[in-house]
């Protein structure tokens, strides 16, 4: 597979930014955006971070994926802007305000579903819905659950609990949870890196309708290039860092890709698109040569 697509063309370069190659672009990148990221770097080892310098912006309502080999730092930074963890140095802006610890303005989505075993699906995200809105009375909670039960189709298991629940199904209640307490911004580790192929293609088919329907701000990590060019307006490559003969380079966000593909596309059309195959070569192409996978 990976032959074949190294043979067709390249993707244009105005698609494509180096992330080293315009430091003045760079610094006025992190004045704006929804969200904003300036100068990130996290090191275990000091003499060794294992990604730095990582400054980039999201727009409210835009969906952005991060993909690069496993030890980038991919799910450290999604940990970062979730609060759930610290950089060695650098900061995180949402909506005008640091990110400092966790909070119900981000919701978060992980491989696995997380939900508590003695639970039903409507219990599960009644808990994230009153610890949104403590105030509200049964019947608000009750509604609301509802409707974010319908959102990803799962009406009908509302009252079932974990166990009586398929792999595809227990993902989807976990992507109804994190949408129920309505967040600024969603922020998704791999949510769907455990399902079946066909699961798979139909959750992520239901995730692009509510984020349309609801205009939500998504952060993505990926290992899969066809999701991220399905899903993503903007993808960001990053890699690891490595030795090299003038010494020790972290990992960062080598290039940041615009998707040019029109943003109402599906799986079934995607391959059909002008310019998939170019795009898909080129982030394919940063993957195997470019990335310096350890």
């Amino acid at each position: 597979m990976w032959s074949d697509v190294a043979q067709r063309p390249a993707v244009p370069a105005p698609l494509a930014t180096d992330a080293t190659d315009a430091p003045q672009r760079k610094a006025s990148a992190v004045t704006q955006g929804f969200l904003q990221i300036d100068r990130l770097s996290k090191a275990f080892v000091p003499a060794k971070p294992v990604f730095a310098d990582v400054s980039f912006t999201l727009d409210k309502g835009e969906f952005v994926c991060i993909i690069g080999h496993s030890g980038c730092g991919k799910t450290t930074i999604l940990n970062v802007l979730a609060g759930l963890d610290t950089a060695t140095s650098g900061t995180v802006i949402m909506d005008g305000r640091e990110v400092a610890g966790p909070s119900l303005d981000r919701g978060v989505v992980f491989q696995s579903h997380a939900l508590m075993p003695w639970l039903t699906v409507r219990q599960n995200i009644a808990f994230a819905v009153k610890s949104r809105w403590p105030d509200w009375k049964k019947s608000q909670v009750d509604t609301h659950v509802e409707k974010f039960v319908a959102l990803v189709g799962l009406s009908p298991a509302i009252d079932k609990k974990p166990s009586q629940l398929s792999g595809g199904m227990k993902q989807r209640v976990g992507i109804a949870r994190a949408f129920s307490i309505q967040p600024k911004m969603l922020l998704l580790d791999e949510p769907f890196g455990a399902l079946d192929a066909l699961t798979r293609g139909t959750i992520q088919d239901e995730l692009m309708a509510i984020v349309r329907q609801t205009q939500q701000t998504v952060f993505m990590i990926t290992h899969d290039v066809d999701e991220a060019i399905l899903l993503a307006d903007r993808i960001l490559l990053m890699s690891n860092g490595n030795e090299t003969p003038e010494g020790y380079r972290p990992g960062g966000i080598a290039e940041v890709v615009v998707n040019p593909l029109p943003r109402e596309r599906t799986r079934a059309s995607l391959h059909h698109l002008d310019g998939y195959y170019a795009l898909r070569n080129h982030i394919v192409d940063f993957l195997v040569t470019r990335a310096k996978a350890h």
